[in-house]
């Protein structure tokens, strides 16, 4: 009876924020206090179940296996991401130290771990505001991750210095860990990609945290590293994205824990008040810190106020560190999401109103993934999978002038090393089509996965000015209509059109093999 009613609580509040256009994690966090509030009125018990409470613990672990399934390290070797990561987290906790330390009259330790808490932006609104925007590709999108990532490693180190574990001499195991990759792969290739698949990655998230809690470690550090096991797999995308909605469910149950174990005072307000004031000084020095690593002054400031907000990961640490302040943090990072949800609704809006400020502050030069993008061939396929790569070989083998542009790193790398042109660029950041430069081409191939993305590129070249010929292949009509409405002179109904080839191939083998019996027969 208690579970439904936490599940009525939660659904109510969670659709309204959302309707308010807030992030449904305010109304999950909201319902907590809610149902702590009324719960003598509806006579029902409020403490936290043994059950809510694994469920919370579920959502934690499988946040950080899909953290680790996105730890591709060569992704984070970027100056910008370990100097902008690192940088920010030692003058923000330093700062947020003195201020509550001279404010709020605590101990400094307690200070330094309340400091560190607030150091943190969330993972899980960041990819949801840069997933809705269409930007968690772009070069913006790509740097506010990587710090995002380098955020949470930190968290996870915090953690295991505080929690005072001391690990037992199995714990040399985790040395190990490599040498069950190819095992994994073995078992992720043969999941398929139905329900198998989930329950591999809930599988894997659940032996790395409690296997590495059993030998003295973190389990969250397990559940991070098991997925990052896995960060290199062609197939991780896929596992991550049928983890998503999973992984958000139990994530319900943690903040729901939270906000059942006790309702605000005037202290938490208090607390959460002045960390909001606060929260613009985040964002400020994001911008100033990125702006020295030579990002555009745009980029800067997109970055930075996708990043100007508190993090769950801070709520985790308190949980382990200081969870006499859970409750306090969590109206902090509540208030953070509101305020964090409406400025990125209108952040292009207000780059286009500060710019002629913001662009003083830019260093000279550009940092190399932001320089100006030259084509000089007759020919561009946009998206390098196996449509596109197959129509740049045909074109390639035929003596065409051709260039092949993808969003994805590896692929390029992989293309370049077997010795095509290919260049890395995401169709779908806006800044792409302000920077490109193409003054001799003369023909366009849509082959990208995502129809949005041909959508853009479509509209993008005809605003541009582009007056040659653009090609687009869709699995439906109704996005083939999209993509020809949007500006495309033609656009091939893929699954169609092969069903028509294969018929008109076998027209022509039937064919020949009549004229073959015609010929055979006596005259």
């Amino acid at each position: 009876m208690i579970e439904a009613v936490w599940i009525v609580f939660a659904f109510v509040l969670g659709l309204g924020v959302q309707r308010l256009g807030l992030p449904p994690l305010v109304g999950y966090l909201t319902a907590g206090f809610a149902i702590a509030a009324s719960g003598d009125f509806l006579n029902l018990p409020v403490e936290s179940t043994d059950a809510l409470g694994h469920l919370a613990h579920l959502g934690v672990l499988l946040l950080l296996f899909t953290v680790g399934l996105k730890l591709k390290i060569k992704s984070l070797f970027k100056p910008e991401v370990i100097g902008g990561g690192l940088l920010h987290f030692v003058i923000s906790s330093a700062i947020f130290t003195a201020g509550l330390y001279l404010l709020l009259e605590v101990t400094l330790y307690t200070a330094l771990m309340l400091a560190i808490a607030l150091s943190f932006s969330s993972t899980v609104l960041a990819a949801k505001v840069l997933e809705s925007k269409k930007e968690l590709r772009a070069f913006h999108g790509r740097v506010a991750i990587g710090i995002l990532i380098i955020q949470d490693l930190i968290a996870l180190f915090v953690m295991s210095l505080a929690s005072g574990k001391t690990p037992s001499a199995w714990a040399l195991m985790v040395f190990a860990l490599p040498l069950l990759r190819p095992l994994i792969y073995r078992l992720l290739d043969m999941s398929g990609h139905d329900e198998l698949l989930v329950l591999l990655g809930l599988l894997l998230a659940l032996v790395g945290g409690y296997g590495f809690e059993s030998v003295g470690l973190s389990s969250e550090l397990g559940a991070l590293a098991f997925g990052a096991l896995l960060a290199n797999h062609p197939r991780a995308h896929e596992l991550s994205k049928a983890l998503w909605s999973i992984k958000e469910i139990f994530l319900v149950g943690f903040f729901l824990h939270i906000g059942i174990d006790g309702l605000p005072d005037l202290q938490a307000w208090t607390f959460a008040l002045i960390a909001l004031v606060a929260l613009p000084l985040k964002g400020i020095l994001f911008f100033f810190l990125l702006n020295g690593f030579k990002l555009r002054a745009r980029s800067s400031f997109l970055s930075s106020l996708t990043l100007a907000n508190y993090s769950e990961f801070g709520l985790i640490v308190a949980s382990v560190v200081l969870p006499e302040w859970l409750v306090p943090l969590a109206l902090t990072v509540a208030l953070s999401f509101v305020a964090s949800a409406f400025l990125n609704r209108i952040v292009h809006q207000l780059y286009e109103k500060w710019s002629p400020f913001l662009v003083r502050f830019e260093r000279k030069g550009f940092h190399p993934d932001e320089q100006p993008l030259y084509i000089k061939e007759e020919v561009l396929v946009i998206g390098m999978g196996r449509t596109g790569t197959a129509a740049y070989m045909h074109l390639a083998d035929k003596g065409y002038s051709v260039v092949g542009l993808d969003s994805d790193p590896m692929k390029v790398e992989t293309h370049c090393n077997a010795g095509m042109n290919v260049v890395f660029a995401d169709a779908e950041d806006l800044m792409l089509w302000k920077r490109l430069e193409m003054p001799h081409l003369k023909s366009v191939i849509l082959a990208a996965n995502d129809v949005e993305a041909k959508v853009l590129a479509t509209r993008k070249l005809r605003d541009g000015g582009f007056k040659g010929l653009i090609i687009g292949h869709s699995l439906y009509p109704d996005h083939a209509k999209a993509i020809t409405d949007a500006g495309a002179d033609y656009t091939h109904l893929t699954f169609a059109e092969t069903g028509i080839g294969l018929a008109e191939h076998l027209m022509q083998e039937n064919n020949q093999e009549h004229l073959v019996k015609r010929v055979e027969q006596p005259s």
